[in-house]
This record gives structure tokens, sequence and C-alpha cells, in this order.
């Protein structure tokens, strides 16, 4: 039997640590669990689990995002037409999976139950938390656009995304604080009629001005390694430089880029990447919307704690991901495709050495190489809404 290289036996530790760990969650509850506990499950030293997580709660994190990232897609019979008929399928996808009154408390759809405690419990969650969700409403709001194009030229439906990822949110934490009283047929209904609301909604671009300069450098991202199946197209999630990576790919041909067999994501074509800190993920919609057509639009997400941010990153967009493959066609997911840096590699192939949680800073690609480069607040709009030269 051929001998492990050093990376493949990190790979499996790491992949045995996060089994005990799901088995010790569902078993004894986030609160309840122990370290001790789950390195005996994995057949490993507790030093080994903290060379891999660096506590409890990271742990935690990164167990529910690998649950999230192969929940089971299965898609609407007919694709949603509508926007009134997408908010009902991604409702109808969300409640599917909130635990039931007759459940055990030990049923994996309860193993989330301790996850909006702890992120309340540490402010220094908040922020990123909130982030994250924005970048849910935006995802969201561009696929509904997909469907319904605003009447107004600077018109868009990311805060009636937004108020329907609210219902969600608080239909979730209910089911989990006070089994049967959420109706779930209920929710499924007042999402529904949450399209017909018109919160006019209009996107603008704020007022400052990023260091923005032309370049002639090399662009050589390194391989993205996807081990996570069912992302088809459009939304996917996965792992960055064998750690941790997510996104949202809607390519004309319906195709994501990084596969769930490990094979190779494409990250040289034309387009712009952002590397963008967990406070500053919302300005991926500037890119997004100000990026000429058929342009690749990636946000490579960057925090200065990544062991746990960047797991509860994957595990938020996941969610969401989730019931928009299932609920849109696929020419509707939205043109942007989100990785996760936890090495830091990424965003040093961008020019990026010390990445920070305000970090913004966006590239134009062409050709394999850089040929401009963006930088602070606005950089996102700035490098997007730069017109290729003939």
């Amino acid at each position: 039997m051929a001998r492990l290289t050093r990376a493949e036996a990190q790979e499996r530790n790491r992949a045995k640590v996060l089994e005990a760990a799901r088995q010790e969650f569902a078993e004894r509850g986030f609160r309840d669990a122990k370290i001790d506990e789950i390195a005996d499950r994995a057949e490993l030293t507790r030093g080994a689990v903290y060379s891999n997580f660096p506590g409890k709660r990271a742990l935690y994190f990164a167990v529910l995002a690998d649950l999230a990232e192969r929940a089971p897609v299965i898609p609407a019979e007919e694709p949603a037409l509508t926007v009134r008929e997408a908010l009902g399928e991604v409702a109808r996808a969300w409640v599917t999976r909130l635990p039931l009154m007759t459940e055990d408390r030990h049923a994996p759809s309860r193993l989330g139950a301790d996850l909006m405690p702890e992120i309340l419990a540490d402010e220094t969650l908040h922020k990123p938390f909130a982030e994250l969700m924005r970048l849910n409403a935006i995802l969201l709001g561009l696929s509904m656009e997909r469907l319904r194009p605003p009447k107004e030229p600077d018109g868009r439906l990311v805060r009636l995304a937004g108020a329907a990822l609210t219902v969600l949110q608080g239909a979730g934490q209910l089911a989990a604080a006070a089994p049967g009283f959420v109706d779930s047929f209920d929710v499924i209904r007042v999402c529904e009629r949450l399209a017909d609301l018109d919160l006019d909604d209009r996107w603008t671009v704020a007022p400052v001005i990023p260091d923005v300069r032309e370049t002639d450098e090399p662009w050589s991202p390194p391989i993205i390694r996807d081990p996570m199946d069912g992302a088809a197209g459009g939304v996917s999630g996965g792992a960055s430089d064998g750690t941790a990576d997510g996104g949202v790919d809607g390519d004309a041909d319906g195709r994501a880029d990084g596969r769930a067999d490990g094979g190779a994501a494409r990250l040289g074509r034309d387009g712009v990447v952002a590397v963008l800190g967990v406070h500053r993920l919302s300005a991926a919609e500037e890119a997004v919307r100000a990026a000429p057509p058929g342009a690749e639009v990636t946000a490579v997400v960057v925090t200065r704690t990544p062991a746990e941010v960047l797991p509860l990153a994957r595990l938020v967009v996941a969610e969401v991901g989730t019931c928009l493959r299932q609920a849109f066609p696929k020419p509707a997911w939205p043109r942007l495709r989100i990785v996760y840096d936890e090495s830091g590699a990424l965003a040093a192939a961008a020019g990026v050495a010390e990445p920070g949680d305000m970090t913004e800073v966006a590239i134009r690609v062409r050709s394999g190489r850089i040929v401009l480069r963006a930088e602070g607040f606005g950089a996102c709009h700035a490098a997007a809404s730069q017109r290729d030269r003939p």
C-alpha cells in the first residue's frame, strides 16, 4: 500500500475530525460536546484536532458548512418563470430542512440549533454575518432580476430579496425555539406574496474614488480544488487551495468551473477578480452590475481570522445557494463566483500580501494578464466599469 503524502494525511485527518465532530455534536449538542471525545471518536490526539481547527466553535462552523455544501439539490418539477414562483420555491426548499416538532432533539435538522446563539455571543462575528446576509440578498436579488427586470434603469430587487430572507431566517429560528409554531405552508405563501411589493429599490454607486492604475502583470492564480458535488453550474460550494471554496457562477453554458470530483476550477478567464474582506462582501454587487456582458466576476473572500470566519461564510452562502439551485432555471443564476481563500494564495496572486477584513482590491484580467488594479472603497466598480481597449 502506497504511503500517503503529508498533504493527503492531513486531508484524511481533517475528514476524520469533521465526521467525529458531526457525531459528537449530533449526540450531545454543541454546548456539551467535548474536544477530547471528538479526538477519541476520530482515533486521533487532542493536538491533532487543534492542528486542524483552532477551537470547538470553528469546528462546529466547519461541520455545518460541510453539510450545507453537500446538501442534495432537488430541482423544482417546473423551473420558476416568475419572481412569485421563484420565491415560493426558495421558501419551499428552505422550510423542508427545518426541524419538525416530532423529531428527536438529536435529529440532523437540529444540528444547527446553536449557530445563532454562537454568533450573538461574539460581537466580532456580527459584521461578517451581516455582510454575508447582504451577499445572499444580492445573489437572490440578481437571480430574480433575470426573471423580472426592474422597470426603472437603476431599479433592482435586492431589498425584496432581503425581505424574503428575513422571513425565512425568522422561520428557522422559531422552528428551533418554538417547535410546532411555524406553519411551513404559511411561510411559503408569505414569500410568494412578497413578490408583489414595490420597495422602491434603486442602485446607486457610492461617490468614492479608489486608487486605480493600469498595469501589465502576469495572472497566475493557484488551482482551486472543489470537493463538493451537486453544483452543476450556477451556485456552487467547495474548497479553494485545498481548504474552503464556494461560489455562484452563472456562466452562459450553465456549467460550474469548480468541480466536485476534485477537478481544477479555472480562474484565468477574462473578467474581474475582487479580493474582499468579510466586512466588504456587499461590494461584489458593484462588480457584477458594472462588468460588461460575458465578463467573469469572481469574489475572493478573505479575513484575518480564516479558520473560524471562512467556515461560517461557506455555511451562510451555501444555505441560500442550495435554494437558488433548486428554485431558479440556470439562465437566471447570478453571474458571480465566490471562493474562500483560507491560505491567502489567491489574494497573493492578485497582489494582496496582507488581506484583512476591510480589504477591497479588484483587478481586471485580460488574456492571462492583469491590466488594471484598483484599491480601496469603490475598487470593484472601478475595475469592472473599465472598458477594454480595442
